[in-house]
């Protein structure tokens, strides 16, 4: 690994931890006090402060895995912020709102981040006179795609459970949750780590991950 690409990943770490973390966790906090629960509100959760969010081991994978791969990939989490759905307005459809509120606040950050991307992209000298800004955006923007498209998967504990649980009908919801909530851990495993090198999981989203990105930067 160069300089430059350690350089950028050590900021990009950083800039997750600091920013993208606590945004997907105040999201989620937000919208579920804004929905009826104050539980988040209770513990410190409705706020920006990264102290508040960060888990030291979900942090400390996620620095590893992002230098590890030179910016390519993440993997770790933030501190859960806590929900009652007993407390939600409208039930499930609320339960649905707050959970997809993080992934989707990942995805704002891609897109804001992707603008002055497109512009550095589409200024090639300038793009190389503020290079290191340029690697840093542009694995800024993937690892919050990354981020959104991982906590959508709808299987336990990520978001993307709650957010399907929601969609289809309670009994069928009554049924599926105990069954998800038991296996989540394996069926993440299974997806996202067999077979090593060639997962089920990286496969079926890394053609949605690099749409999303060509998109997003206009390439």
């Amino acid at each position: 690994m160069s300089q430059e690409t350690l350089l950028s990943s050590l900021i990009v770490v950083a800039v997750m931890l600091l920013v993208a973390f606590p945004v997907h966790e105040f999201a989620h906090a937000l919208t579920a006090y804004r929905l009826g629960d104050s539980t988040a509100r209770l513990f410190g959760r409705v706020t920006l402060n990264p102290i508040a969010h960060f888990d030291v081991l979900g942090g400390g994978l996620f620095a590893v895995s992002v230098l590890a791969s030179g910016g390519a990939f993440g993997f770790g989490w933030a501190k859960p912020t806590p929900v009652n759905p007993l407390n939600l307005r409208n039930g499930r459809q609320s339960e649905a709102l707050v959970a997809a509120a993080g992934p989707l606040a990942n995805l704002i950050l891609a897109v804001a981040a992707a603008i002055p991307l497109r512009y550095l992209i589409a200024n090639p000298e300038l793009a190389v006179n503020l290079g290191l800004l340029t690697d840093v955006l542009a694995i800024f923007v993937q690892l919050n795609i990354i981020l959104m498209l991982f906590n959508f998967v709808p299987v336990p504990p990520l978001d993307g459970s709650k957010v399907m649980l929601a969609l289809v009908n309670p009994r069928t919801a009554w049924q599926l949750r105990p069954i998800l909530e038991q296996y989540g851990i394996f069926l993440l495993f299974i997806l996202f780590f067999f077979p090593p090198g060639g997962s089920i999981g990286g496969q079926i989203l890394r053609p949605i991950l690099d749409a999303i990105f060509r998109l997003l930067v206009g390439i």
